[in-house]
């Protein structure tokens, strides 16, 4: 019995240097092609995360921007603070929630999100490239349905459902025209401006 305890803690100290390092890896690369991608917009990983998960809940509280966008309370609070100040957000309380502070996308603020979007080159990423031989191979990308399961059990069902939520969002809010992103709004939006 005492051979088996050993075994365990032995697997688990491989099991979690294996995801630490390959995580570290993954984000290393993650992080100097977000930075690349939105430093024309002036903004960094924070804010555009946080004007992202505005656009995805269509407004959320400062609490909601902490636990989807996986950072302290004070950094969502004070980064959001910055975008209220080159008015792309703005804070209000609901009348259902005098308590939290919510924050929602301006125009301004949408425009400029929309605009990330649409200026996105996936063959600057590294893991995307990295995933071609993946789908070359299976037909797909990779799915990542034991990560999603890992994370799930982590951060709860409610992470899960915003999560799924948001890459749905995009899916219904924009389309691929000449490998180009569009929003399927700003059409609309620019014929009812006089």
């Amino acid at each position: 019995m005492e051979h088996q305890s050993v075994q365990s803690i032995k697997q688990s100290i491989m099991f979690n240097h294996k995801v630490a390092q390959l995580s570290k890896a993954l984000w290393k690369s993650i992080e100097k092609d977000w930075q690349t991608w939105i430093k024309p917009y002036d903004l960094n990983i924070n804010e555009h995360h946080i004007l992202w998960i505005a656009y995805q809940l269509e407004g959320a509280s400062i609490s909601d921007i902490a636990k989807f966008g996986v950072m302290h309370v004070s950094t969502a609070f004070n980064f959001s603070k910055k975008l209220e100040e080159r008015g792309l957000l703005t804070f209000s309380k609901r009348q259902t929630d005098k308590r939290n502070t919510y924050v929602f996308l301006t125009k301004e603020g949408e425009e400029l999100f929309v605009k990330t979007l649409e200026s996105f080159n996936p063959t600057t990423y590294g893991v995307y490239s990295g995933s071609l031989p993946i789908k070359e191979l299976y037909g797909k990308f990779p799915d990542f349905s034991e990560i999603m399961s890992i994370v799930k059990h982590i951060y709860g069902p409610d992470f899960m459902s915003i999560f799924e939520n948001s890459i749905s969002k995009i899916d219904s809010d924009f389309m691929e025209e000449n490998g180009k992103l569009t929003s399927n709004f700003r059409g609309e939006k620019e014929a009812q401006t006089p």
